[in-house]
């Protein structure tokens, strides 16, 4: 199992989120045990980033949504970045 670790940046970039779009919450809990059990589920569709973001890795909430990430596998740690839509993010 992973850790799964919410900096104060994402809260607060989640909560935003959240009051705009409370029916993705039950969706997004789902993401995130799933995230906590097998980052590499196929649901979750876990892609490295280029560019400037090249350090982070993506997972979709939906088509829409998504939630950038740090993946430590080493300490099998993740630390949740940012959440939005496609362009919010990258």
């Amino acid at each position: 199992m992973y850790e799964i670790i919410f900096s104060n940046t994402y809260e607060k970039r989640a909560k935003k989120f959240f009051k705009k779009h409370p029916d993705l919450l039950e969706r997004y809990i789902k993401i995130l045990k799933i995230l906590e059990y097998d980052p590499h589920h196929p649901s979750l569709r876990l892609h490295k980033l280029e560019g400037k973001l090249s350090n982070l890795y993506s997972i979709s909430i939906n088509m829409s949504y998504r939630i950038t990430l740090e993946l430590i596998i080493e300490n099998k740690k993740i630390i949740l970045i940012n959440i939005g839509s496609h362009q919010e993010v990258y």
